[in-house]
């Protein structure tokens, strides 16, 4: 995700973002044929959650995400180092989810549109006292890394609940990445949705997969964005 933290910063040197070109260009991952479901069913722990016929969910932190069709998973790829440290260091960042619309190591004209939503725990940062304080350090890093920061944090609803959300893009040679990163706290973690597409309205589909469990009851409003 976006997370600023050494183990974001380790898997992403090129944008800090997990769908780096740096990152995707390394990983030791199979094909996926063309069309076919973004994942197999895959049991996982509690605080993973299950991913299965197109479907995430995450019971622990109460949210779902349904993967736009044909994409292809490469969670336990991103994850897959990190595996011996994260089951002895609880505060470790762990990816929860990681999700692309073809396979990073694939080239292509446009954007490889990518989902990461990642988790770690709150005590990695001491005085953080609001989902928008996540933030602060980020703008900083992330700036100077050739992200501008189109909207700074602001209250954003999906259903009935409120995340911080923070919009950035990249001028990269022809093409214009657009991120928008949404944070809540939750149970003593920090949980991180990153949302990577070649434009705003292809990052507000994807936007459009993520609900809550209050969703089912207020229906999937989503607060206005500010103009960018």
């Amino acid at each position: 995700m976006i997370l600023y933290h050494q183990e974001m910063r380790r898997l992403s040197p090129a944008m800090l973002l997990p769908c780096c070109a740096a990152l995707l260009a390394g990983m030791p991952v199979a094909q996926q044929a063309p069309g076919a479901p973004a994942a197999h069913a895959r049991k996982s722990s509690a605080l993973e959650g299950v991913l299965g016929n197109g479907l995430y969910r995450n019971p622990s932190f109460g949210f779902t995400y349904k993967i736009p069709y044909g994409w292809v998973e490469r969670t336990a790829a991103m994850r897959e180092n990190d595996t011996a440290q994260a089951a002895t260091d609880p505060a470790k960042a762990q990816v929860l989810l990681a999700v692309f619309e073809r396979p990073p190591e694939a080239t292509g004209q446009t954007v490889n549109s990518a989902v990461v939503i990642a988790v770690e725990s709150v005590s990695s940062y001491p005085g953080l006292k609001s989902a928008a304080d996540y933030f602060g350090p980020l703008q900083e890093v992330i700036t100077a890394k050739g992200f501008k920061v189109v909207n700074d944090p602001y209250e954003f609803t999906i259903g009935g609940k409120q995340l911080a959300r923070c919009d950035f893009s990249r001028d990269q040679a022809k093409l214009t990445l657009h991120q928008t990163s949404l944070v809540m706290l939750r149970n003593g973690y920090v949980v991180s949705f990153t949302f990577l597409g070649g434009s705003d309205d292809e990052v507000d589909e994807l936007l459009e997969g993520l609900s809550f469990a209050s969703s089912a009851r207020s229906g999937s409003a989503r607060s206005p964005a500010p103009k960018k």
